[in-house]
Formats: C-alpha cells, structure tokens, sequence
C-alpha cells in the first residue's frame, strides 16, 4: 500500500508523490516569545513521526522547521529580565528553552532550523521580486501586496478577497489598495500599542521598537507572511513536497505565503499541505494568550518524554485533541504495558529458556500482522491512532507466549523485540530503556524472595506491610495470587 495524505488545498485524500530525490518538508515554526506549551508539542511530535515515516519508508527527507525570532511578542519582553536588553535577547533565550525540550521529547533533529533574523537580505530580494512582477506596491515605506493580483487568492482556505474585512492598524488600513492586501515590510520599529497589547511588565514611557533593518523603501520590519516563504525557499527550492502547520494558519498565514511565493515564481509553492488539529483544554485551544496551557517544561516532568508521545499518538494529526488529566492517565498506562512488554521480552529472549528449536507460530504470525497493519495505517495518511493500535495488539501475543511457552521462542521474540524497537522506536520516538538484567531466572528469583519476605511478615502479623509488598510487585507488572499451597506470581 502505497502512501497516501490528506492534502488541505484539494481537501481529498491523494496519492504522495514527491518531486525530486529529497522529499522537501517544511513546518511552521514557533514564534519565540514565551516558554513552549503542549499545544505546540503536538505539531512538533506529529511533523517528528511524519519525518521519522518518510525516513523509515526509504525518502531522503530534508526537513526544514523555522523559528520566528522577529515579532511583536518578542518585543514587548525586552526589559523583562535584566539580561533582556533587546528582542535578540530575548529570543535566544526562547530559542534555547525550544532546543532543550525537542531534545527532551526525543525529537530528530531537523535538517536546518533558520531564523528570521538571519534572512533579512532573502526577503528583502523576495520583496523586490514582488514589486517588479507588479504584485506588490510601496505606500509611506511600507510595502503590500495586492491581492487582486493573484487569480488564485483565497484556493487554501476559500476567503475571498472582496469577502474580507480590512486588517492592520488605522494607519495601515489606509495605505492599502484594497482591504485585504497585506504587508510585505513596514517601515519602523514596533508600535507603543502593540508593545503594551502583548507586554508582561510596565514598560512606562520607555517602549522597546524591536529590531529594524535598512531596505530599499525604508528602515523597518519584514512582514509575518514573507518570513516564512523566504526561508523555504532559502533552504529547500520554489516549490516543496509538504508543508506541515496548525489549522489555525490557514489563513490567513498560509493563504499569503502561497499568494506571495506562486505570485513571484510562477510556480506551485507546496504540493501537499498538512495540518495539524488544535490541542484543547476546558473546549478552548490551548493557548498562551488564554493562560491555558501546560508547559512541555512541566509535562516532561511530570510524566516524561513517553507518556506525552504515547499521548499525542492516540489521535490522527488532522483531528483536534483534547488534554485532561484521564486523558494522560491513560497513555500512561499504555506506555508502561508496551515498556514491561518490552521488558519481559528481552529478558525471556536472553535467557536460558529461549531455544533454537521452539517455535510458537501464534507469536511470529502476531510479529508479521503487526508490522503489515502498522505499515498500512502510517500509509493512510499517518493514521498513528491505527498504528498504535496494531503495536498494542504485539504485547498482547508477547505476553500469552511468555506466560505460556516453555521453552521460549527465541526468534520469535527476537523478531518481537525488534518490532518494538523499529515501530515503536524508530517511528514512534518512543525510548524504550535496553537495560536489564537479561534473565527471566534470575528475575524470577528476586521475586520470589519478596514473597519470601511478604510472607514472613504475614505471619509476623504486618499485613500492612505484606501489602505494601505486594502493591509494589503489582506496580512492576507482576501478580500474586494467593493460594492454600502459598502465593504463586505471573509477569503480566
């Protein structure tokens, strides 16, 4: 089964066919001006397993993710801290703490991750090009781009320029051609009102302007929009297999990138979008202007990198998910079954029970569906939910062989383990710990010797602590059953 994608600018489920060697991927980045939350893990995790699928499946992927280190946000924190003299300040800070979490979620890293501070002279050319073709106009230093210009508007998200109201403050709104025209570069630094729109502190009458750059039509800003299309074209070619973003940015983000780019190439600029659905809490989007969000900072310590993936694997990246503690609860439990599952099989297959001879048909054939219906859903549009699905369904038949076989098959659980490592592993991003002891006798043994010493207390009359012993077992994935010849224990 070949792969296929949900293509946003068709709306229909199409076959992938990339255009060149390198499937050429772009994903919308975070503008730095706070600490990332979970609602921005979840495009970072599913964009990760997208990557890690293309890879898996023999592509080249060149995989582009930009920070956005030039922003009004960003702006309004200058002087926060004392170290915060300017937005460059702060955005290297952001930027440092987006680093340390993808790193700690176990994210690949991305073939280049640009900022756009570092592209000033790219857009600026961008720009150019725009106003030469007659796409764009220059009005008081500032420069837009005219909508009516451009047949296509409106082919992402279906707005219609004559439908839609006019954007940008008073001053902007009246240099511009047409209401839904926007801005390619704004002559000046940051405005006082938008500085106190986003800042978190008094800034009195000493308001930071941001960085600003000379250009051709004044000293100023680049637009949001232009940033993101100068960047993929820096850094991956004029038209890109996949571009990965919220669905909150297709429009008008993603509509002005694709108006812009086609306008000054003359070509497709993404041949498939892919959005991802919002992460909710309380049935709003969480969001660090609403004050609803968990940090990945707080989640990573929490629950670890594991649970946050396994959560964010249980929903398809298209579709919205909702965030609540029952909802983490239970990742955590199908982490903690796939990671004993894990467990149990390296020790069984490293021990002395696991023989060249024995065969357990059940198990292979588990192995083999597994790795076909894992394949087939990731193939349907990355249709992870499916996917863990088909990896839950091994621990299942891993478990039955351990509690049942003797002796062990060790090829069968030796391809088990290296399902859990490639699927789980390699695609998922899930880190399963390899160390272990490597023998099922041995951690039989230990074991029993803490039934030996439950039992002791027992008679001793410490059913308390004979408890506590056997919650702690349970806890491990081990159960005791007690019996009238004594307790006997299975691994689960």
């Amino acid at each position: 089964m070949a792969l296929s994608v949900t293509n946003s600018l068709t709306d229909e489920r199409e076959a992938f066919e990339p255009t060149g060697d390198e499937v050429l991927v772009y994903v919308c980045g975070l503008t730095v001006s706070d600490d990332p939350h979970l609602g921005h893990a979840r495009l970072w995790t599913h964009a990760d397993v997208i990557a890690r699928w293309l890879a898996a499946s023999g592509y080249d992927v060149r995989h582009v993710e930009n920070f956005t280190d030039v922003n009004e946000k960003i702006a309004a924190r200058v002087g926060e801290r004392p170290e915060w003299d300017t937005e460059a300040d702060v955005a290297r800070h952001y930027i440092a703490r987006v680093i340390e979490y993808m790193r700690g979620l176990n994210f690949r890293r991305a073939t280049v991750y640009p900022r756009v501070s570092e592209h000033i002279p790219e857009i600026i050319e961008l720009v150019e090009t725009l106003i030469e073709a007659g796409h764009a106009y220059e009005a008081n230093g500032s420069v837009y781009f005219d909508v009516t210009t451009f047949d296509d508007y409106g082919k992402l998200s279906n707005q219609q320029p004559d439908d839609l109201e006019a954007q940008g403050d008073p001053d902007e709104r009246s240099e511009k051609r047409n209401p839904a025209d926007f801005a390619l570069w704004k002559a000046g630094g940051v405005a006082p009102d938008a500085i106190e729109e986003h800042a978190k502190h008094d800034h009195g009458d000493d308001h930071p302007t941001g960085q600003t750059w000379e250009s051709p039509w004044s000293e100023g800003r680049p637009g949001w929009h232009i940033e993101c299309s100068a960047m993929s074209m820096t850094h991956l070619d004029d038209t890109i297999d996949i571009h990965i973003g919220g669905h909150d940015l297709v429009f008008p983000h993603h509509e002005n990138e694709i108006a812009q780019s086609e306008a000054a190439t003359g070509q497709q600029f993404a041949n498939y979008w892919l959005h991802t659905g919002l992460l909710e809490t309380d049935d709003e989007k969480m969001s660090s202007s609403l004050g609803n969000f968990f940090t990945v900072e707080d989640a990573l310590e929490k629950y670890g990198p594991n649970v946050i993936r396994t959560f964010y694997l249980s929903t398809e990246y298209g579709s919205k998910q909702t965030f609540s503690e029952a909802a983490m609860a239970e990742a955590e439990e199908r982490w903690e079954r796939l990671e004993r599952t894990y467990h149990a099989a390296v020790a069984a297959c490293d021990s002395v029970g696991a023989t060249a001879k024995a065969e357990d048909s059940d198990l292979r054939a588990a192995v083999s569906d597994t790795t076909e219906e894992f394949t087939a859903a990731m193939n349907a549009d990355f249709n992870v939910r499916e996917a863990m699905v088909a990896l839950r369904s091994l621990t299942t038949a891993v478990n039955r062989h351990i509690e049942e076989a003797e002796p062990y098959d060790y090829q069968g659980l030796k391809a088990a383990i290296e399902a859990f490592e490639s699927l789980g592993g390699d695609v998922f991003g899930l880190q399963f710990d390899t160390e272990t002891d490597g023998d099922v006798a041995l951690a039989s043994e230990v074991v029993e010797l803490v039934l030996d010493v439950r039992e002791a207390e027992r008679e001793a009359g410490n059913y308390d602590r004979a408890d506590d012993l056997r919650d702690s077992l349970a806890d491990l994935g081990i159960e005791v059953q007690d019996s009238d010849d004594g307790p006997t224990f299975r691994f689960e």
